[in-house]
């Protein structure tokens, strides 16, 4: 309940929709589960000039899974050891990285939790993991900070904002962000529409059945 949807949907409003993707993958299938841990997300990257951002991501395996036992210790570590390399690749080849943990204090997650639950239009944001979860915040937080620990580097660096407050955490994050993205203005010419030679005309079918009824 940090904010990931809104604060995703905050930042594309505004951008040309081809310009961007949003990713985020579901829970891996029987294929997925025997690959290299990184390759279903390769697919995802970014190409030359597109922004990609990962509603969650392969950083999955350093909170989540361990905390709820959906992958082994040994798997744990192996991807601890390997995401670095992973991602200094990334870099090399000129993808531009950057990570954001969206910190809320339990009590201000709870009151998420409880607004979502009882609010039939936003009860689908809540799963069985998040419910699951709530016993395990100190968990996640040691997991987190072994994650900054180990995943953070000068090319793909981790930065943390404060989302207690979520609209101010929004704007934090998106002008951080921007403040990270190399300037390449673009200036925007502008368009002169010319005079209409006739007067504006009515929308109008030739058979007014497809219309659909207003709603009273």
């Amino acid at each position: 309940a940090a904010g990931k949807g809104g604060t995703i949907k905050a930042l594309t409003e505004k951008l040309e929709t081809r310009n961007y993707r949003i990713v985020a993958l579901g829970k891996p299938g029987e294929a997925e589960q025997g690959q290299w841990y990184f390759q279903r997300y390769v697919p995802h990257l970014p190409q030359a000039g597109e922004i990609v951002l990962f509603d969650r991501s392969w950083y999955n395996r350093a909170v989540v899974e361990p905390a709820m036992g959906f992958c082994s210790k040994a798997q744990y570590r192996q991807f601890l050891d390997d995401c670095p390399v992973f991602e200094d690749l990334l870099v090399r080849d000129g993808i531009i990285l950057l990570k954001y943990w969206l910190a809320v204090d339990q009590t201000e997650q709870e009151r998420r939790f409880r607004e979502r639950a009882d609010d039939p239009l936003k009860r689908w944001k809540l799963s069985p993991v998040d419910i699951a979860s709530r016993a395990r915040y100190a968990e996640f937080g040691r997991l987190r900070d072994v994650m900054l620990a180990r995943t953070h580097r000068a090319g793909a660096p981790w930065f943390v904002v404060n989302y207690n407050d979520q609209k101010q955490g929004r704007l934090s994050l998106i002008r951080h962000l921007l403040d990270q993205v190399p300037d390449r203005h673009a200036p925007a010419p502008r368009v002169r529409l010319p005079a209409l030679r006739h007067a504006p005309e009515r929308e109008q079918l030739t058979d007014p059945g497809f219309w659909i009824a207003p709603h009273a």
